[in-house]
């Protein structure tokens, strides 16, 4: 169970107030339904109510939601083919909150059974033994996802089960079905099961699934068992993997009832507003900043240098936004600054500390550092465009005219860089196109100051001078 779904569980105890036989259960009018079914009523119920489905999924709304949400209706096992960074693992995580928060199950049963249906040997057993009095225990949703990444050693006993020869050392005969160990599918009954990356599982492993998404049962070592699970079945996969290497067994691509495709952020605000949501800054980042690293990522994917068959994925901008929001603290620790606020010279550091997230065609071998830093001189210049055309910035240009030299750099403090600027006519305007406010703080103006001197110098109208000591001297 992922990290983020194990906390949650153990912040959730069960109601005391709920049933604990079946007799109790039944005498609330409870009624079993499929897990596809108790989707499929959950999902009806947020659409008729307007309540969000997928709470935290940015950029999909008018794309794959739809495509998911008709699979969901229709009870359809699903794969999610995209590249990497495309929040597939995100959003297959993001069903478990279409089921009902507490289902009821056999107490003390390894596949959550439902009290009025047992499938396993024992359970029948136990259900014909205790009748009305059959104890019954509850399970949060948190804990009916289950999720395997497919690599190379993954068996069919991690997947489906084993025999457990621990079992059959304490005395049980060898053909006795309770000498079974589980696997990781059968034990997310009543759920839902993802395999991330499944191009990457073995195919004699694939064939371990097929059962699973047909006929809905488990076969373990030839034993005379059929055990009739109850489950939602989602896999992820790349495209290049799933259609060009053929590396999915045909009888398991036709089992799927819904094959979606998931992308990119497909405009600059989503960009922007899956950074804002994701990434962990440390320090204060303007939104010129933020829309500087959503055109660079966009560039990025976009520039015929980089491979597009792997992608670029989402985690490369919000890595480069948490890593421009570190540099700000870090001179903000060396120069004793109060606050950390972030400008566009600590950008220049993504280049070399990101490259290797990005994956170059085979003829830029040696240039990866150079083409990332024109895409990122590209991107300003762009945002600069964007932001600050039509205004009025001769009140920069006439300063350094005046043979003003103005320092800055990733170690230079925003009093520093404030108090060589003195008062420029327009700089209250151009502070409020960067939406820094009619009274910005000493880092905020410092931000917006340096921000469009850089701007001014990749539009030409304004030189720069790089020193051995990494600082940045504009007019020189």
């Amino acid at each position: 169970m992922p990290s983020d779904l194990r906390s949650s569980v153990r912040s959730v105890t069960s109601p005391a107030d709920l049933p604990s036989t079946v007799g109790e259960l039944r005498a609330t009018g409870h009624q079993f339904r499929p897990v596809k079914e108790e989707l499929r009523d959950n999902l009806l119920a947020r659409l008729r109510s307007g309540e969000p489905r997928f709470p935290g999924i940015v950029g999909y709304d008018d794309t794959v939601l739809p495509e998911v949400e008709r699979a969901l209706l229709a009870g359809h096992d699903m794969v999610l083919l995209g590249e990497r960074g495309q929040g597939k693992t995100r959003l297959i995580r993001a069903l478990v909150g279409l089921l009902d928060e507490w289902t009821p199950y056999i107490a003390g049963s390894e596949l959550h059974e439902h009290p009025y249906h047992p499938v396993t040997p024992a359970s029948r057993r136990l259900a014909a033994e205790a009748g009305d009095l059959l104890p019954v225990a509850w399970l949060h949703r948190s804990e009916r996802y289950g999720e395997k990444l497919a690599t190379p050693d993954t068996s069919v006993g991690d997947l489906i089960g084993d025999v457990d020869p621990i079992k059959v050392a304490e005395g049980r005969a060898l053909g006795d079905p309770e000498t079974i160990h589980f696997g990781l599918v059968p034990r997310t009954n009543r759920g839902i099961f993802a395999v991330n990356e499944l191009p990457d599982l073995a195919e004699r492993i694939q064939v371990s699934l097929l059962n699973v998404l047909e006929e809905r049962d488990i076969q373990v070592r030839g034993y005379q068992l059929r055990l009739p699970l109850d489950l939602l079945l989602v896999a992820s996969a790349n495209p290049e993997d799933y259609t060009n290497r053929g590396r999915i067994i045909t009888p398991l691509k036709d089992r799927f009832g819904a094959e979606i495709r998931t992308h990119y952020p497909v405009d600059l605000e989503l960009e922007t507003a899956l950074i804002r949501q994701e990434a962990a800054l440390v320090a204060s980042l303007p939104d010129h900043l933020v829309e500087v690293l959503a055109r660079y990522t966009r560039a990025v994917r976009e520039s015929p240098s980089v491979d597009a068959r792997s992608g670029v994925s989402a985690r490369f901008a919000i890595a480069a936004a948490e890593t421009v929001a570190a540099s700000a603290l870090r001179r903000a620790g060396l120069r004793g600054e109060r606050e950390a606020v972030a400008r566009i010279c600590d950008a220049v550091s993504v280049t070399s500390t990101l490259r290797g997230k990005v994956e170059f065609e085979s003829g830029e071998e040696g240039r990866e550092t150079e083409i990332l830093g024109h895409l990122l001189r590209v991107a300003t210049a762009e945002t600069f465009r964007a932001r600050l055309a039509g205004l009025d910035l001769s009140g920069f240009t006439d300063l350094v005219a005046e043979g003003a030299l103005i320092e800055t750099g990733d170690l230079v403090s925003a009093e520093e860089l404030l108090g060589q600027i003195g008062t420029v006519p327009g700089l209250a305007k151009v502070l409020a196109r960067l939406g820094l406010g009619d009274a910005p703080s000493p880092g905020q103006a410092a931000s917006g100051i340096e921000f469009a001197l850089e701007g001014l110098h990749l539009t030409r109208r304004l030189a720069k001078e790089l020193t051995d000591d990494g600082r940045t001297i504009y007019g020189s």
